[in-house]
């Protein structure tokens, strides 16, 4: 009797437990974001001061300490003299700012602005361009010296023409094409003649009569800018040029200088993209030596981010290559030997993250325990030992310290908020250093986040997927379907993280759509770099065609479940998304029924030549290829439901994209919406993001859920 009255006291207590921690649903601005309810804020931790001292920026002081590894002592950061000089432009003018703060002007041309300007690694020049020529200036004396003399509206010296700035050197260079030795002793730049490349008007509206802003881009097909590698000596203006003829049709890479700044490694590739070679110039004399040579049958990325990795002994260098089908790193000599591969395998790594020469280790990340998540490795030069440092089923964000002895990871997974942890070099944890998990996560009802695979319709591939199920979810109910993709070659947008309640399917509010009754889904398709190169190749002369048919497989198992609508599936993407949402809305209208897509490129004729090309060859060489995978062949095939977004000053994808297919849609009397953000870009301005936010959340309303927009969001 006592006994059975204690078991039912238990029972009592576990009940009146269970009813204190009973879930609630977010409110509005928690699912928003605005309010932190399930996660917290948790401080960043930007690299390393030196060996013994990582950094950790305090987000509630705005200030950066650094910390002992072994102590915990914290000591505010105060940057060396040269990382923390600056140079900038204002007022059509180069400023330097030292250590001090102090500011000193180093140019007086107001009526014409400097470009780029660039601090040589000694601190003692600034490198910009001014009206498409190259120019240095002395911070001590002020003193200007001009390299160039012939740039004019078509011809660039140090200042990238569009096809490479966007495509090549890329945009985070702000066309930036000059280079400076590690000596501070020469620059090495790039000349570039636009005059053949045909000339795009983009229309502005603002003003009266509007006007016209002109950029030389060459599309599929049409000629590339000509293009020279040059070098100076930083206090003379004798330039000279690499042993290459500037009127072959050829692609240049990012160069690449030696430690001892004697020789600069530059990268060449013919037109078609399927030959790379490497090259030491002798900046001296423009001669040049081959050193390397691959060939593919398909295409090779002429990559801007750590083809070479230069080591410091002046004898070797890594190679980043996927010329196996997988991306894996080599060491070969200067000379262009392979000594032997460093990794191998089925797998992709994705970043160097340090090469430690003293004890021959090279410690890098790589998505090979999982093609969705990311962890770091050592390997020997040898290219044996090669051991996983990092945990668990996440994905690992690493910085790993300057001698290598320690690392810092930032991990998450679907069900995990971001955790930071010290690791050692042998894969030990020392310390959590912060976690964003709330105290209150068990209280929040949300949306369950899952990480699975489906089989492709061929059997040949596991597609990654990432799903969120409303909140409350029940199988006996029927739900519509956000599905966010990107779409592009090798541009996979599945991992294996947390998603921040602001973000998850196009257009964020994860969990205020999982809270009002939608599945959001995220998924990649075989070319998406899952796969490595190997599977990114089925691509090759064939864009749009396999990332459909996997697009599609997705979508019929959705279908195929009783949980989801069976009329209500949207599929929503910008740019490679946007055109894959518009060949869905078209060619795969049997399966979508509703599609956001933003800045779609409509047909491949219509894109640069370097990107399109890469994919597809010149479309004389692939008509059949092009017709195939333009939105305007399946025009027919449209059902409706589909909203355009497009930014009038588009200059990457063009807005002409967006008007060829409204004119073939409303040709054929096809009900559309179309929304033009007068000037934006290629993203849109921020004054016009909220009225797209909310636009966005309309359709979401008036077509998946069928109800008016709730007050919250007026």
């Amino acid at each position: 009797m006592t006994k059975r009255w204690t078991n039912l006291a238990v029972i009592g207590l576990l009940f009146i437990g269970s009813q204190s921690i009973a879930q609630q649903r977010l409110s509005f601005d928690e699912a928003w974001g605005r309010v932190n309810t399930v996660t917290k804020p948790i401080n960043g931790y930007p690299g390393w001061a030196d060996n013994d001292h990582f950094l950790e920026y305090n987000r509630e002081e705005n200030r950066t300490y650094k910390v002992h590894v072994k102590t915990g002592n914290r000591e505010i950061y105060v940057p060396t003299e040269i990382k923390s000089t600056k140079v900038f432009s204002r007022d059509n003018d180069v400023y330097i700012q030292f250590a001090n703060g102090q500011e000193k002007k180093l140019t007086n041309s107001p009526e014409v602005p400097e470009q780029n300007p660039t601090l040589s690694p000694d601190g003692k020049y600034v490198a910009f361009t001014r009206q498409s020529n190259l120019f240095s200036v002395a911070v001590e004396n002020g003193k200007e010296t001009q390299y160039t003399t012939d740039g004019t509206d078509v011809i660039y010296n140090g200042w990238s023409s569009w096809v490479y700035y966007e495509e090549i050197l890329g945009r985070p260079t702000n066309y930036r094409a000059f280079w400076w030795s590690p000596d501070s002793k020469q620059i090495a730049f790039m000349r570039f003649d636009d005059t053949k490349v045909p000339m795009f008007p983009i229309y502005g509206s603002k003003g009266q009569n509007g006007y016209l802003e002109q950029t030389r881009y060459p599309k599929a097909g049409q000629s590339n800018p000509e293009v020279k590698v040059g070098f100076v000596k930083v206090e003379d203006n004798n330039i000279v040029w690499a042993d290459f003829n500037e009127k072959d049709d050829q692609y240049f890479g990012e160069p690449y200088w030696s430690y001892d700044s004697k020789t600069i490694m530059v990268q060449w590739m013919n037109r078609d993209q399927t030959n790379l070679k490497f090259y030491n110039i002798n900046p001296l004399s423009g001669a040049k030596k081959e050193i390397y040579n691959e060939e593919q049958p398909s295409w090779i990325n002429l990559d801007h981010d750590e083809r070479i990795t230069y080591l410091a002994d002046n004898k070797h260098y890594i190679l980043k290559s996927d010329k196996t089908g997988w991306a894996h790193y080599y060491l070969y000599t200067l000379d262009g030997k392979l000594v032997n591969p460093l990794t191998s395998g089925e797998w992709q790594v994705t970043k160097l993250q340090l090469v430690d020469e003293k004890s021959k280790v090279v410690y890098f990340t790589a998505r090979k325990e999982n093609s969705a998540t990311s962890d770091l490795y050592r390997v020997d030069y040898s290219g044996k030992n090669l051991k996983r440092l990092t945990f668990g089923d996440y994905t690992h964000q690493v910085s790993v310290s300057p001698n290598g002895n320690y690392f810092i990871t930032t991990y998450s997974n679907v069900s995990t908020p971001s955790k930071v942890a010290l690791v050692d070099n042998k894969g030990k944890v020392l310390k959590e250093l912060a976690d964003a998990k709330s105290v209150d996560f068990e209280k929040y009802k949300i949306g369950k986040t899952e990480y699975f695979t489906i089989k492709s319709d061929d059997g040949k591939f596991d597609l990654p997927v990432i799903i969120t199920y409303p909140v409350d979810f029940d199988e006996s109910k029927s739900y519509p379907v956000i599905m966010s993709i990107y779409g592009g070659p090798d541009a996979g947008t599945v991992r294996n993280t947390w998603k921040n309640t602001s973000s998850g399917a196009y257009g964020g509010m994860s969990q205020h759509w999982a809270n009002e009754g939608i599945i959001q889904i995220e998924c990649d398709h075989r070319a998406s770099g899952h796969f490595g190169k190997q599977g990114v190749a089925w691509m090759h002369r064939n864009l749009g065609n396999w990332e459909l048919v996997d697009y599609i497989t997705v979508a019929k198992w959705l279908k195929a479940k009783s949980w989801v609508k069976k009329d209500k599936l949207l599929i929503t993407g910008h740019s490679y998304g946007g055109y894959m949402t518009c060949l869905a809305l078209t060619k795969g209208s049997d399966y979508f029924d509703y599609g956001i897509a933003g800045a779609p490129v409509t047909s491949w004729d219509l894109y640069d030549t370097h990107y399109t090309e890469r994919w597809m060859d010149t479309p004389q060489d692939n008509p059949d290829g092009y017709k195939n995978g333009s939105i305007l062949t399946y025009v027919d095939k449209y059902k409706g439901g589909l909203r355009i977004l497009h930014g009038d000053m588009d200059d990457n994808v063009h807005m002409q994209n967006t008007i060829q297919l409204v004119d073939a849609l409303t040709d054929r009397d096809k009900p559309f919406e179309l929304m033009i953000y007068p000037g934006s870009r290629h993203g849109w301005n921020r004054s016009k993001l909220k009225y797209d936010f909310k636009e966005r959340v309309r359709f979401y309303y008036q077509n998946l859920l069928e109800r008016l927009v709730p007050k919250e969001f007026n």
